[in-house]
């Protein structure tokens, strides 16, 4: 029965189009009860792990971004090999020949996440540049060939060690997937220069060719559904890979038609993972089964599935000394985007060792702590009206919904300051209970006014409103 309510509710709350006034564009609800069933899970489950590791961690660029050939200032180039492009990209393209994590730790990695409070991690198996952190058979550029120091260590498959440690701890598991390779001769073609993000050949005069880069895409997304045990959740990045219309977004100097045949792929990885969750970012459609504003948080609740990816520290990648967000800013974000509606995917760079940054295990036992006191809050939650109550510099109330029990989250600014009394007649309660004990409350005709005490993180503070 339970199962059956959740996806009720679901049906209801998704059966509608909506324009995404943060993304402008269109959301289509799932038609596939287990997807609709999963899907219900995921947007319960609220906190989650995004890992963003490559060969590029050696040097600490952006990821993938600098062999890009366009003038952005995430496209980059730093370093002895700057001054020629293609000199620069031999020299990356060598990095697999050096990447050798020997402290690769990722039973220590999950057991931080499942602490902190996570019930789901996604890992970048490939980004744009192509270099595969799996074992696959259709290209020799991965961490498990010979080329690759990675190859000869206990773990030269690096994706499945993963993805076993995290589902040991009881976390669901997602495969973030490139769907753009600049390693591939048939996406960027080495008898022509690129130009942009795009493939550097023309796709209508050479169909065979892109044809062969559709086969070798889907043939790779099938051996991580495949090979690795249960995936629940499919993401897909470089949103330009979608067929070309007028209204498309347009990314790089030379949008081009890349129609890789999502419905058709979609409905294969479900037949190996019946309801997969499949998010195909940024393409408007029925195979993006929730949506992904980065770095940034919606100011309201929106009326569809969303999650907001976003660093713990400044870059995706690992960049030496890193400047790390607070926990109280991290909690800060948790607790406005679960008050919206949406999900928080916190994004964690390995280093070329394969280590974490002391300050990332810090921050997730100090959110860990948090959530062992205040998560019935934040889990199974929806937005409750009136959403959100702004006081100043002082801070904001949010509240949020679990079955029967409303939760009033106060975040608190800068100086940590006691809120001022605020009027919750609105939801005609009788008590208020603060999960914190140390903080004090008093209701009168309505009016709560509430007395923050021991509070040296400046975190948000959780009241139950009985």
């Amino acid at each position: 029965m339970k199962n059956k309510a959740i996806l009720l509710y679901l049906v209801g709350f998704l059966g509608f189009y909506s324009k995404a006034q943060h993304h402008e564009q269109t959301y289509f609800p799932p038609t596939d009860s287990l997807v609709i069933q999963k899907l219900a899970t995921w947007q319960d489950y609220k906190f989650g792990l995004l890992m963003h590791w490559g060969s590029y961690s050696q040097w600490g660029v952006v990821e993938s971004w600098s062999i890009c050939p366009e003038d952005e200032d995430w496209c980059t180039r730093r370093g002895p090999y700057s001054n020629s492009y293609f000199t620069y990209v031999n020299a990356y393209q060598n990095l697999q020949t050096t990447f050798n994590p020997t402290q690769f730790d990722p039973n220590r990695w999950a057991m931080a996440a499942k602490n902190a409070g996570m019930k789901y991690m996604v890992f970048t198996t490939k980004h744009h540049d192509g270099f595969c952190m799996f074992d696959s058979k259709l290209t020799n550029y991965t961490v498990a060939n010979s080329n690759c120091p990675n190859s000869k260590s206990a773990y030269p498959d690096l994706t499945r060690p993963i993805f076993d440690a995290f589902r040991s701890e009881g976390l669901w598991v997602g495969a973030y997937f490139s769907k753009p390779d600049w390693h591939h001769p048939d996406y960027w073609d080495p008898k022509f220069p690129p130009y942009d993000r795009n493939p550097n050949y023309d796709l209508q005069k050479k169909p065979a060719k892109w044809e062969s880069f559709v086969q070798f895409t889907q043939g790779q997304i099938m051996e991580l559904m495949q090979n690795y045990g249960p995936v629940d959740i499919l993401w897909l990045d470089g949103g330009w890979v979608q067929p070309y219309t007028e209204t498309s977004p347009k990314w790089g100097y030379k949008p081009v038609d890349q129609n890789i045949r999502m419905d058709e792929l979609a409905a294969k990885a479900r037949k190996v993972q019946p309801g997969l969750i499949v998010v195909d970012r940024a393409v408007e459609g029925p195979n993006q089964n929730y949506l992904t504003p980065e770095q940034s948080i919606p100011d309201k609740p929106l009326p569809y599935p969303w999650e907001t990816c976003m660093t713990m520290a400044n870059s995706w990648s690992y960049v030496p000394n890193d400047q790390y967000k607070s926990s109280a800013t991290l909690l800060k974000n948790l607790c406005l985007i679960v008050s919206r509606g949406g999900n928080f995917l916190l994004n964690i760079a390995p280093d070329p060792q394969g280590r974490w940054d002391s300050t990332a295990y810090e921050r997730l036992e100090e959110i860990g702590n948090w959530m062992q006191m205040n998560g019935e809050a934040i889990y199974h939650s929806k937005p409750v009206a009136p959403y959100e109550i702004k006081q100043g510099d002082t801070g904001t109330w949010v509240f949020t919904q679990v079955e029967k029990s409303i939760y009033a989250i106060w975040i608190p600014g800068k100086e940590n300051k006691n809120p001022t009394p605020i009027d919750i007649s609105y939801f005609k309660i009788k008590g208020v209970k603060p999960l914190n004990q140390n903080n004090q409350t008093k209701l009168k005709n309505g009016v709560l006014s509430v007395e923050i005490r021991n509070n040296p993180l400046n975190t948000p503070q959780v009241f139950r409103l009985q």
